[in-house]
């Protein structure tokens, strides 16, 4: 059960990966830090409960956070976020509750890194551009902070809850690959 448990959170984080890099990474070395016996942290994924790598963290949320509702900057920010979202979640997901003890470390990687990039992908691909056409760029800053609360519970529930965060991982999974789905049955049919 208990691998089961730390699979549903490294899901759930990377995720969460998906909508802010830097979130999911966070928790995971604020949990660690302080709560050792809730998330003991496997080397080298360790080094994330590292005070100065935990203040290192706080300031690219701070980063991604300002760059990211800052008109235009948010897309630049999008394109640098299409390497480093899928690495976090590849990254949050090997490094989650035991997991890498128990599962290939390659195996614990590529399934981060796919499930952090299908959620970036959708929300850079997909979301942002027709929140920015159909709100003239308005609606790009409520999106961000909404995104941020999300990618924020998620990555608390993962470590808390984590058959909620593998639920909702799970769901925005599905979302990802049904609306990758309908993108290309429109471009085949045009």
């Amino acid at each position: 059960m208990e691998l089961l448990l730390g699979i549903f959170s490294a899901f759930g984080l990377s995720a969460s990966a998906g909508l802010n890099a830097y979130i999911p990474l966070l928790v995971v070395g604020v949990v660690a830090h302080y709560f050792p016996a809730t998330l003991n942290l496997a080397t080298p994924f360790d080094l994330l409960a590292n005070p100065w790598i935990l203040i290192l963290l706080g300031v690219l949320v701070l980063i991604e956070m300002v760059a990211d509702k800052v008109p235009a900057a948010n897309h630049v920010n999008d394109l640098i976020q299409t390497i480093v979202r899928p690495a976090a979640g590849a990254i949050a997901f090997a490094a989650s509750a035991n997991v890498i003890t128990d599962i290939n470390p390659v195996l614990a990687l590529a399934c981060g890194l796919l499930v952090a990039g299908s959620v970036h992908t959708v929300k850079a691909v997909a979301v942002r551009p027709a929140v920015t056409a159909a709100t003239a760029g308005a609606g790009n800053i409520p999106v961000s902070i909404a995104e941020d609360i999300i990618a924020t519970i998620a990555s608390i529930l993962a470590v808390v809850l984590p058959i909620i965060a593998a639920a909702l991982a799970l769901i925005m999974l599905t979302l990802a690959i049904w609306w990758w789905s309908n993108r290309r049955q429109k471009s085949q049919s045009a």
